[in-house]
């Protein structure tokens, strides 16, 4: 979807806690350097890049979310709304009115489409937010999901479209050179929604066998997006290299840079400032 100055890059990883979000905010400031980037926290079940960057976020909007309506004088109380509620929203017992419970919703519409006499139509409901600031001359974006929601990918859906909206609609005003999407961990909806805007990623891990694991899953998935895919092995000297080198050689994905643990990089973290390291400077060379 990037247009001709504009790259779209993902960075993501199977497993949580890899330094994901440490990786992504430090190559947002070393581009911002000498480039516009515009980087986005799209991990919206919980959300911590501005916590890295010191950004105070100001909202910029709401994410709605369709959720069924009924007009109680067509219902004729048949109960099978709540028979094909696959999230059990709808408590539906024959001969009474049904009893909705709008935090469980996912909005599929399946009950709309069930019922008999078309009792049933559309109001929404407010499922989270999207943010925006600016710090280390980097433009953040943020979604996050609000709590006991079920549905996360609607909130990382509504920063594609504004990503959309900027690289289309304002395109001369608002010309980025890249935007960094930093991805919940994991391969569930909400991380593929993220990937599906980049046009490559990284994929973070480290020397663990559970780092390992969790690699071969992200890049599984990659490769079924059709993404190309790179690792940056962080924390690089803790553990067995071997286990993501031999890993990297099977699903033919090269390990680009490794990033030792350092203490000085822990105690940026600990103080919400991005990390200054050589390896980042790498990753900006393979562009």
């Amino acid at each position: 979807m990037a247009n001709k100055q504009t790259q779209i890059i993902g960075i993501t990883g199977g497993k949580g806690g890899t330094g994901k979000s440490v990786v992504a905010t430090a190559l947002a400031c070393e581009l911002a350097k000498n480039f516009k980037v515009l980087l986005v926290d799209a991990d919206v079940d919980c959300p911590n890049d501005h916590l890295l960057l010191n950004i105070t976020r100001k909202m910029k909007q709401s994410v709605a979310q369709r959720i069924p309506k009924w007009d109680f004088a067509k219902c004729n109380q048949c109960g099978l709304c709540g028979v094909v509620c696959k999230t059990k929203a709808i408590a539906a017992i024959k001969n009474r009115n049904p009893i909705f419970t709008s935090e469980q919703c996912n909005g599929c519409g399946a009950c709309a489409l069930k019922c008999p006499q078309k009792a049933i139509g559309w109001t929404e409901k407010q499922i989270g937010k999207i943010y925006q600031g600016k710090n280390y001359n980097v433009e953040f974006l943020s979604g996050e999901l609000k709590i006991n929601e079920p549905v996360s990918e609607f909130v990382v859906n509504e920063l594609g479209e504004i990503i959309q909206g900027v690289l289309w609609v304002e395109k001369i005003k608002k010309n980025y050179d890249y935007i960094i999407i930093d991805t919940a961990a994991g391969i569930h909806c909400p991380v593929i929604a993220a990937l599906e805007m980049c046009d490559r990623a990284f994929a973070v891990t480290e020397p663990t066998p559970l780092g390992r694991h969790d690699l071969k899953l992200i890049l599984q998935l990659l490769q079924k997006l059709n993404i190309k895919a790179r690792i940056i092995l962080n924390r690089a000297d803790i553990g067995d290299k071997s286990l993501i080198y031999d890993l990297a050689a099977k699903m033919q994905a090269e390990v680009v840079v490794e990033i030792p643990y350092s203490k000085n990089i822990a105690q940026k973290y600990a103080k919400g400032e991005p990390i200054r390291d050589e390896n980042i400077k790498k990753i900006i060379g393979i562009f």
